[in-house]
């Protein structure tokens, strides 16, 4: 049975315990109309500035963004940015339990715009102490008791150093873990039950693997290896290859109709599979739902989300 409205009403208060690494996007945004006397640079005029959650408060607020209720541990600075995005998640309704370490900075990320084109990013991140990931890992401990799926926002900033054993712990408790992987070096996935790299990230650990029969064998062993029950990648413009152990793969076609930006379409993706797996639908539905919603964040400036109702309409259309 592949997705409809009647499965999409299934993920209505459907928990989903969210762990990673939380920043805060900043846009800066104005006119460029002449170069720097200083130095053969633009000079932009800043005239309007925007924040937004990035990483795995993006996620959270996507799970949220379709009627899910997802629950967020992250490890984040003592400073403004933390704060900003602990208030940030308290007026979207997001539940959150943050550990503010005063040794690290919030990761920030600021993107200077002008006319809808991105001029340059500035990154501020530091990791966070051993004092802070072992207070992180006991707030886990804690939580492991508000559902029954787990995603993991690894984006290679520190916060999930002690992944194996968060791994290890949630399938003690038949709690299956969902991943969004970063790095070439998947070992501490051991036991997921899936992983959601864009093909980059695939090839970094798979080797240089492009067509799609190709792909379903490296993922093949790549899950047999590390234990792993499936793995999507996403293929850009080619859509998305679910590949499962000994199964046959399941290729979707992209649903975007316009790509604008693909900025946090990976956290969409992660967050629409957990969720939807959360909810007893099968990989399948899944994902349907997360190349719908996919679809639709890329037509969006920045870390973006897709409504219920977008979804719906994307559906209709096909």
């Amino acid at each position: 049975m592949g997705l409809d409205e009647h499965s999409l009403a299934k993920i209505d208060g459907t928990r989903v315990l969210v762990v990673g690494d939380c920043m805060l996007d900043r846009y800066w945004m104005g006119d460029v109309n002449r170069i720097s006397p200083e130095a053969p640079v633009p000079v932009i005029s800043v005239q309007e500035t925007e924040k937004r959650m990035g990483g795995a408060a993006n996620v959270a607020k996507n799970i949220a963004s379709v009627g899910g209720r997802p629950l967020l541990l992250s490890i984040v600075g003592d400073d403004e940015a933390g704060h900003e995005l602990k208030q940030m998640l308290e007026q979207e309704h997001i539940e959150s339990r943050f550990h503010f370490d005063a040794d690290m900075n919030t990761t920030v990320k600021l993107r200077l715009v002008s006319r809808n084109q991105q001029l340059l990013r500035a990154d501020f991140e530091s990791s966070p102490g051993g004092a802070a990931l072992e207070a992180g890992f006991e707030a886990f401990k804690q939580s492991l008791d508000v559902a029954k799926v787990m995603l993991v926002s690894d984006y290679g900033k520190g916060g999930t150093r002690y992944l194996s054993s968060m791994i290890k712990l949630a399938k003690e408790q038949d709690i299956a873990v969902y991943i969004d992987p970063k790095g070439h070096d998947y070992s501490a996935y051991q036991g997921a039950a899936l992983i959601t790299p864009n093909l980059s990230e695939f090839q970094q650990v798979a080797g240089d693997v492009y067509e799609l029969d190709d792909i379903d064998q490296a993922a093949q062993l790549l899950m047999q290896k590390l234990d792993l029950q499936a793995c999507l990648v996403t293929l850009s413009e080619r859509g998305m290859l679910l590949c499962q152990r000994d199964a046959k793969p399941i290729h979707q076609l992209t649903r975007a109709r316009e790509v604008y930006d693909v900025t946090g379409a990976g956290d969409t993706v992660i967050a629409m599979m957990a969720l939807a797996r959360a909810s007893n639908m099968s990989y399948e539905q899944a994902i349907g739902l997360a190349n719908h919603a996919a679809g639709i964040v890329v037509s969006k400036m920045g870390t973006a989300t897709a409504s219920l109702p977008e979804i719906v309409l994307s559906m209709r259309r096909d």
